[in-house]
């Protein structure tokens, strides 16, 4: 246990000293978008924003000693609106991708039941909000940058 003079929490490992980064909410996973994103936009204030799926896999051996595996969903959030339009135009269902990002709640009420004497529930749901999304796959050619000569004489876009 910690003494009163060294101003340290009883389960407080650093000895009383402050550490430069004393809170982190940084998130980055790395697995598959199960959905085409979906551009919206927010009710409050009009901004729009874009909302992805992100499947992750986690693996162990049980019990049995056998490997065993579940999937995980994760709602990603982005706010950034190069980002969000980048993302919504670029990404699709399937793609592999590695997110990096800050973990957001957000908690509203829900009636539980009906009748006067139901009472509501508080939901807290939590999503990813994006700071970077990077496509991971391999197979697919990342589209150049047009060169800085003269455009090519042709209907097609240049991506």
């Amino acid at each position: 246990m910690g003494s009163a003079s060294s101003g340290a929490e009883p389960n407080d490992t650093s000895g009383g000293r402050t550490s430069p980064i004393p809170h982190i909410n940084s998130v980055t996973l790395v697995g598959f978008v199960g959905a085409d994103p979906e551009q919206r936009q927010a009710k409050s204030n009009g901004s729009k924003f874009t909302v992805l799926s992100v499947a992750t896999q986690r693996s162990w051996k049980n019990a049995d000693d056998e490997w065993s595996s579940k999937t995980e969903w994760h709602r990603i959030v982005l706010f950034r609106p190069r980002l969000a339009e980048n993302v919504a135009r670029t990404i699709k269902k399937g793609a592999h991708v590695l997110v990096e990002g800050s973990l957001i709640s957000s908690t509203y009420e829900q009636p539980n039941g009906k009748g006067k004497k139901s009472k509501t529930a508080k939901i807290t749901s939590w999503s990813i909000r994006a700071d970077v999304v990077r496509k991971l796959d391999r197979n697919e050619q990342e589209p150049e940058p047009p060169a800085s000569g003269p455009a090519p004489e042709s209907d097609e876009a240049a991506f």
